[in-house]
């Protein structure tokens, strides 16, 4: 199949025109008629990843490997060290960031990692509810993702409702109708102003809530006629 056979595909899943104007989801790195022989579904791309994969390779990933405007390619910094490996082997690299959020990912985490019925969703913003406990509630949450330290900014004793933006969804904690977002990148700042506005919050990770991007997406490649793999995503940070 061509990138442009698939990028059709996946614009039907989750179009690409929804996603955010500062985003740069699409097709970043290569051509539209060129055949690929192998799928691999990653959230990023990185040297260890490129090592192992084959020539015509596509990589869909969750983040966009180019982000803001390239003004020079130095091939010992990112992303120019990735991108001159991808060149020489013909990768080619689909980003669905932002607009799949919106259609597939949030909800995923929401409802078949989390456990809870989604009752509004605005966005990027799923909102639930609980009705426990914050400290049972915010273990629980810990021990569904993963997480075995989690940041809190607790602000209620009791917790009827919560919203959920996976990723780094701290800038939209003003306009959040809940007792508790979950979110993750939550900074020292955020969680003064949070105290201020008494809204819990709980720090869910980026890498963490975001890690299910592949599993998410392959069920709906399942009968794309060629090999899809889900790439085991590593996180940039080491916890010691």
């Amino acid at each position: 199949m061509s990138v442009e056979d698939i990028y059709k595909i996946l614009n039907e899943i989750s179009p690409f025109e929804l996603q955010e104007p500062w985003d740069n989801s699409g097709l970043l790195v290569g051509d539209w008629k060129h055949e690929v022989n192998e799928v691999v579904l990653s959230i990023d791309i990185d040297e260890e990843l490129l090592e192992e994969l084959h020539e015509d390779t596509l990589i869909i990933t969750h983040h966009p490997i180019i982000f803001g405007g390239l003004k020079q390619l130095q091939f010992n910094q990112y992303p120019a060290k990735l991108l001159q490996k991808m060149l020489q082997k013909n990768i080619s690299n689909i980003a669905m960031h932002t607009n799949f959020d919106q259609t597939h990912l949030n909800a995923y985490v929401a409802t078949q990692i989390l456990g809870y019925k989604i009752v509004q969703k605005e966005g990027f913003v799923a909102y639930m509810e609980v009705n426990e406990n914050y400290d049972t509630f915010a273990n629980s949450i810990s021990e569904k993702l993963g997480i075995e330290h989690i940041k809190c900014v607790k602000c209620h004793e009791f917790i009827k409702t919560i919203a959920l933006t996976t990723g780094s969804g701290a800038s939209l904690m003003k306009s959040i109708k809940a007792d508790c977002f979950l979110t993750g990148d939550i900074k020292y700042h955020d969680a003064m102003e949070a105290k201020t506005m008494g809204l819990s919050m709980i720090d869910i990770g980026h890498f963490e809530s975001e890690k299910y991007f592949g599993e998410v997406l392959a069920k709906d490649l399942i009968n794309l006629g060629i090999s899809v793999i889900i790439s085991s995503s590593k996180n940039p940070f080491t916890y010691i």
